[in-house]
């Protein structure tokens, strides 16, 4: 499958923003990914052309991140964080709760292709809100089985994360507001709308306003 121009456009741009054409790798895979949804032989050899390096240098990184998909993904990715401090706060619930909920093993795509999930030894780093999973590269932490239900019912309703963004040097531009601001750790990418956070409209903490008519009061 040849790229699309806008996606050469986008590895061109990154190449020629660096001393060495070999550090645009990244970046260009990204870019790669964000239009056909994994890296596939052809389009590694396509990039090294555009860079100018050796097919097996596009192979060796992109086979050696496990964030580059080298065969088909679901819609959206689920990653879950099992390491210690997770694990204390009861990511194994939240583990055979997604085998149940989703009907596939860590690893495997759901049937309707929404879901590729997996958990992982590998720390994901959001321990001060552990349980934590990282959904299309967003975080989510603090995780209950009610609260995973409504992430993983928001996203089924959410498009492919890599159709219909327009795609930049070393990244894309797009998605939705709430993408955009949305907190990432780490990722040179959006790959998605940030999904829908359940609604806060019980809460009862008191507005800025509330608390300044406070300090009023007791003045």
């Amino acid at each position: 499958m040849t790229l699309a121009a806008e996606t050469r456009t986008a590895i061109e741009r990154a190449r020629d923003r660096y001393p060495r054409a070999r550090s645009a790798i990244l970046p260009a895979l990204w870019a790669v990914q964000h239009e056909q949804g994994q890296i596939t032989a052809d389009a590694m050899t396509e990039v090294a052309g555009i860079l100018r390096v050796t097919p097996s240098e596009v192979e060796a990184v992109s086979t050696f991140y496990s964030m580059y998909f080298q065969h088909p993904h679901g819609r959206h990715e689920v990653i879950v964080c099992i390491n210690v401090s997770c694990a204390l706060r009861g990511a194994d619930g939240i583990v055979d709760h997604l085998e149940r909920t989703l009907g596939c093993a860590s690893g495997e795509t759901t049937a309707d292709g929404a879901f590729t999930w997996s958990s992982t030894v590998e720390c994901l780093g959001g321990c001060g809100g552990a349980p934590t999973m990282q959904v299309d590269h967003h975080f989510q932490e603090n995780l209950t089985p009610e609260r995973v239900d409504a992430i993983l019912g928001a996203l089924r309703a959410e498009p492919t994360p890599h159709e219909g963004l327009a795609v930049e040097a070393g990244g894309v531009a797009g998605g939705s507001a709430g993408a955009q601001k949305a907190r990432r750790r780490g990722v040179p990418a959006t790959t998605g709308p940030a999904p829908t956070e359940p609604s806060n409209a019980g809460s009862t903490a008191p507005t800025t306003e509330a608390k300044k008519r406070g300090r009023k009061a007791g003045q």
